[in-house]
């Protein structure tokens, strides 16, 4: 056969993906793609979960989830002995997994195109295949499972490559430049390359034609070299650059390319604590990341990403009710977020069930979204573009809502299941909205009952001071007249509530050390929140962290810290939403609040390490 033909199963054909196959945790992978999806590839070759066409779509691999019937797609050399290793080529959300043995030495290199690159392809899961040293031989095995796994495929050989098709789902097209052979449910190929020669598979929907292999190779130079011009934006040229940089290509594969939004993560289903039923999807947009995203890119240089989703956000608020009233999240194409189902086909990662989809928390009371989104409102309008009549109109709305509603109880930020309470933190960003409202009326001048507005946020100050304290220890408190301590409380100085260097806050953050804090990792909090079984430190509580002890001034304290967490990351530098006290990464990955606040205190440490006495900008 020349190359790209492909076989049906015969007595000589190669044997199909091998069974059974192993486990991968979490953090044993890289993250690729193209602004509409993403993809996790593993450190041994195989990518084992990416949802397609978009984000929320369903999944064609899933072996994260369920090792046996999840599907997934492995492409690897046949070495003795081969040492892998997995890196981005740097500054790019291009992945390269090299294996070294003695008797050669091999890479595969993944990425999606980036989008609307001149001359190449697009919408689609490319993978290179090269011999480093010697002559190698190679297995790749492709087993899409379509529809979250529900659909087992057909597979037809064409022209160049195989169709995966099966009932109501879109086909699949694999295109290969190597020979592929058919079996049940999958395309399997074995082939031999010689040091210096490469090979391509390439994945794709729509009408599948076989590609110019020629221009698949443009497309992974344009990418590389669209992501690289990305990266060079960047203003940052502090300490942990390569730290903050692989954060910003992490937050921008999160983002998309047509809506201007941003996923909390790529994934849903993978647990906060091993085996528990901890189990969201974040494939969605969180408004409490809004103002934490829109700080991030505008420190880093990126106004354009700011600005789109500073424009999302906007469209969300135009969208309000007369009332003002906001959902904690949406989908990505800013429609109502999904409901949530469980998926009882997975077997759930590392046995973690129910595995589920959509997210019931979309329909909480969270009072806390409104400070954030105000926070992000107030930013894009100082340093940006300043926002319509009609829009003054809908913030104004919202700002009545949170006057009427700041004491209710409600869910909290971290959306607890069990019965609502009256929160710190809830409270705290209702003054935020208050103020930062406040504050943009008066820069703009614009029309608002000022006296009222500034009433109502100083009463929330004082119900904060004299209610959500420890009746003996005197620090802040996560509920009103409550004990228990909540590593959200470490937003207080960050939002500029309260002075980094105030005695009460100072008592907060040694309490928040002394009762939260694990080795190094921060905790949420301790004690019941309505759901069985555990779950990990929170990535991103360690480096609010962080950045509290650099505005108290303990940089020592902090840097040793920061070292610390940075230490935590996998091997490519990306978070999972939660650590085990092993170091183990748990929850949805990459994560991207914790990337969000990795940027923020990077940001701070560094400039205060740099000049203790210095002016840092601020909001």
């Amino acid at each position: 056969m020349t190359d790209g033909e492909t076989a049906m199963a015969g007595d000589d054909a190669p044997d199909p993906c091998p069974n059974p196959r192993p486990n991968r945790t979490i953090g044993d992978h890289g993250v690729i793609g193209n602004l509409d999806t993403a993809a996790l590839v593993a450190k041994d070759g195989t990518v084992d979960f990416m949802c397609w066409p978009h984000l929320d779509s369903p999944t064609i691999f899933a072996a994260l989830l369920d090792p046996e019937t999840g599907g997934e797609f492995t492409i690897a050399p046949l070495l003795n002995g081969a040492v892998a290793l997995q890196t981005y080529l740097p500054d790019t959300n291009v992945l390269q997994t090299r294996w070294r043995a003695l008797d050669g030495s091999a890479e595969v290199t993944d990425l999606m195109p980036y989008p609307d690159v001149k001359g190449g392809l697009h919408r689609c899961l490319i993978r290179r295949v090269r011999a480093i040293r010697g002559t190698v031989k190679f297995r790749a095995c492709c087993r899409p499972r379509l529809d979250y796994a529900r659909v087992v495929p057909d597979v037809e050989a064409v022209d160049g490559g195989v169709i995966f098709t099966g009932d109501d789902v879109e086909p699949l097209h694999l295109n290969s430049s190597e020979p592929l052979t058919c079996a049940k449910g999958e395309a399997v190929a074995e082939f031999e390359l010689k040091k210096g020669e490469q090979a391509f598979f390439v994945l794709q929907g729509g009408d599948g034609a076989a590609p110019d292999w020629d221009n698949v190779g443009l497309s992974v130079e344009r990418t590389i070299e669209a992501w690289r011009h990305w990266a060079r934006k960047s203003d940052y040229r502090g300490r942990w650059r390569e730290a903050v940089m692989r954060s910003a290509l992490a937050l921008k594969l999160l983002t998309s390319h047509e809506h201007g939004s941003s996923a909390a993560a790529v994934t849903f289903g993978l647990p906060e604590a091993s085996g528990a039923e901890r189990n969201w999807d974040y494939r969605a947009t969180w408004i409490r990341d809004a103002s934490f995203t829109v700080y991030a890119f505008m420190r880093l240089g990126y106004v354009e990403e700011a600005e789109r989703f500073r424009h999302w956000v906007g469209e969300r608020i135009h969208n309000t009710s007369d009332h003002g009233v906001l959902r904690i999240m949406y989908a990505l194409d800013g429609s109502e977020a999904a409901d949530e189902v469980e998926l009882h086909n997975f077997a759930g990662y590392g046995g973690a069930k129910p595995v589920r989809i959509g997210n019931a928390a979309h329909s909480q009371t969270q009072l806390d979204i409104y400070g954030e989104l105000m926070d992000a409102f107030y930013l894009s309008n100082k340093y940006g573009h300043a926002t319509s009549h009609d829009g003054w109109e809908r913030i104004s709305a919202i700002i009545e809502q949170v006057i009427r509603n700041w004491r209710a109880p409600d869910a909290g930020i971290w959306e607890m299941r069990s019965q609502p309470q009256e929160f710190l933190h809830s409270r705290l960003m209702c003054w935020v909205a208050i103020d930062r409202v406040i504050r943009l009326a008066g820069k703009r001048s614009l029309p608002a009952p000022l006296v009222r507005w500034m009433e109502a946020r100083d009463e929330i100050a004082n119900d904060i001071w004299t209610n959500f304290r420890h009746p003996e220890h005197g620090y802040f408190v996560q509920t009103k007249g409550g004990t228990q301590l909540d590593a959200s409380l470490l937003m207080m100085p960050l939002m500029r509530f309260v002075s980094a260097n105030d005695p009460v806050w100072l008592a907060t953050l040694d309490a928040i050390g002394a009762q939260l804090t694990d080795d190094g990792m921060v905790f949420r909090y301790r004690g019941d929140d309505g759901l069985k079984g555990g779950e990990g430190a929170f990535t991103t509580c360690t480096f609010w962290y962080v950045e509290c002890l650099a505005r108290a001034g303990r940089l020592d304290e902090a840097q040793m810290m920061m070292e610390n967490a940075l230490g935590q990351s996998n091997h490519v530098g990306l978070y999972s939403e939660e650590l085990s006290l092993l170091g183990e990464p748990l929850g949805n990955f990459p994560q991207g609040l914790t990337h969000l606040a990795l940027i923020s205190a990077a940001y701070f440490l560094n400039r205060r390490l740099s000049d203790p006495n210095g002016e840092i900008w601020q909001p």
